[in-house]
């Protein structure tokens, strides 16, 4: 067992104990200590693989959920092709990681039995979908939501533990969707307590019982309780829960929680940036729900069909494929730089991640958040400087970007789901002036 200290900020300080690391990854490949701004949790291990808060390769946040899907059809007792020393250097080597990917992607994983993958907002949205992708078979995928949307009602609800917006929902379109007794598999990007897994399961298991869940992640720190309670639910229920994940282990924390006033918003530039629009909405399928916000407004703009907020099939994954690939040869024609810069918003990440991912060499990926994090200019803690904004969805919302800095990209592309007007774009673009980045491409689906 390996043990190692992070000494965060003020007198905050993590310890943990690794039990199991399955492909002897190391720890500073897949993750940094920042100090959250939550009184439910007082820190947040910032993923250097998730492609959320920390800028990536794209290549790399898709090979993440690929190598989930390796380790489920591992347990599943299917032979695996890659050896542990290319998935190690993959975790490390951008180049390495877009060959795993690809590599996987053609050659996808063939499970006999039905299968229903389902992914957390807001930050495994896109691990959940690129989990999925890598499957052939009878597979479905959809992913919660923490969107109110009206002319709908939730199939499933449940609380998150820890979270800063708790509330998560499951609207689907088709009724039978979620009611087979196939395989679950739950796809989260770090199990703290494994409550959230397990309140969804319930709610699950209440209204279609089924007998096998797998919870996968990319890290896992569940105490022994905590194991135990999962096994307490197993026996209650009648079902197996079996935990992937790259990462297991034990923490303590000491100190804390920081209490440090909000940093204001990160200023580099006030020079006006050359603002471009493209509308892409041809080129994809849409569903004509309506969402609704704390503050009495709606936004009527149809959703995408293909990011799997209400669900998909292993069947549509050909035709999404294919209209990325379109979106991605046109969005690259646009480019201007050599150091590019690619944002998703919210919950809106997979499709913008493999469209950046097809977009050419010079490629980073992040995506804007939810989640408030006390930014320390210093080498050793994760995030450096932060960007806030009301969000362009729900003004009563404030989101998140970080980690930029003067000079660093040539431009950026940032993706939007459904925008209902120019004026709710104004708090983001006003926070992208502030990069100092030259160019910002705004991206409407």
């Amino acid at each position: 067992m390996r043990r190692q200290s992070f000494r965060i900020l003020d007198d905050l300080e993590v310890s943990i104990e690794i039990m199991n690391n399955p492909f002897d990854l190391p720890l500073e490949a897949l993750f940094q200590m920042a100090a959250r701004i939550n009184k439910k949790r007082s820190f947040l291990f910032v993923s250097k693989v998730l492609g959320k808060h920390l800028p990536v390769n794209p290549y790399i946040s898709l090979m993440g959920g690929a190598i989930l899907g390796l380790l489920y059809y591992k347990l599943e007792g299917y032979p695996i092709s890659l050896d542990q020393t290319e998935i190690k250097s993959a975790f490390q080597d951008p180049k390495v990681a877009e060959k795993v990917f690809r590599s996987i992607k053609s050659n996808p994983l063939q499970l006999s039995e039905p299968t229903l993958f389902i992914g957390f907002a807001e930050t495994a949205t896109a691990l959940g979908t690129s989990m999925f992708d890598v499957f052939s078979g009878p597979t479905k995928y959809i992913h919660t939501t923490r969107e109110n949307v009206t002319n709908k009602q939730p199939s499933i609800v449940f609380e998150e533990e820890h979270s800063h917006a708790s509330a998560h929902r499951c609207y689907i379109t088709d009724n039978h969707f979620l009611k087979g007794t196939e395989t679950v598999v739950l796809v989260d990007d770090e199990i703290t307590t494994g409550k959230t897994a397990l309140n969804i399961i319930r709610d699950l298991h209440a209204k279609s019982p089924r007998h096998k869940y797998i919870v996968a992640s990319l890290l896992d720190w569940r105490s022994e309780e905590d194991i135990e309670r999962f096994n307490q639910v197993e026996r209650e229920l009648g079902i197996s829960i079996t935990c992937v994940t790259f990462l297991q282990g034990r923490i303590v924390v000491n100190g804390g929680p920081v209490d440090r006033p909000s940093s204001e918003t990160c200023v580099n530039s006030k020079s006006e940036p050359t603002i471009l629009h493209y509308s892409i909405d041809h080129m994809f399928k849409y569903i004509p729900f309506v969402s609704s916000f704390e503050d009495g407004t709606k936004n009527v703009r149809p959703y995408l069909m293909e990011t799997g907020r209400f669900g998909i099939t292993g069947n549509d994954r050909s035709a999404i494929d294919d209209r990325i690939s379109k979106c991605a040869s046109v969005l690259k024609s646009q480019r201007c730089g050599q150091r590019t810069l690619c944002m998703g918003t919210g919950e809106f990440m997979y499709l913008p991640m493999r469209i950046a991912a097809e977009m050419g060499e010079g490629i980073s990926y992040q995506s804007s958040t939810r989640s408030p994090i006390h930014p320390f200019d210093d080498d050793n803690y994760a995030i450096r400087n932060v960007y806030s904004f009301q969000s362009q969805d729900d003004r009563s919302v404030s989101n998140f970007f970080y980690n930029i800095n003067s000079g660093m990209y040539d431009e950026v592309f940032v993706f939007l789901e459904r925008v209902s007007s120019s004026e709710m774009l104004t708090p983001l673009t006003d926070a992208l002036k502030g990069t100092g980045i030259p160019i910002i491409h705004f991206v409407h689906f």
